[in-house]
């Protein structure tokens, strides 16, 4: 008989619980959550593209620099 009350009380629990996670008020505090994460989303994307382009830009920065020095390595064997 006990286990029949329990898993009556827990089907009771389990359907209010149904009827609370739907209700509006619940709906409303997952909008907002929702809305929070897509704003946080935008910023992380708006940090990553501030890095890849910073990346980009010191990559080129530094073939440029490999560049310079194989043209000096190139002018000193042309000059030897």
């Amino acid at each position: 008989m006990k286990g029949w009350k329990l898993f009556a009380l827990g089907a009771l629990f389990g359907l209010e619980g149904i009827k609370l996670l739907s209700s509006k008020d619940a709906k409303k505090v997952y909008t907002h959550c929702t809305a929070g994460v897509l704003r946080v989303k935008d910023s992380i994307m708006d940090q990553v593209t501030t890095l890849q382009e910073n990346c980009t830009d010191i990559y080129e920065d530094a073939k440029a620099i490999n560049e310079e020095r194989a043209a000096k390595e190139d002018e000193n064997k042309i000059g030897e």
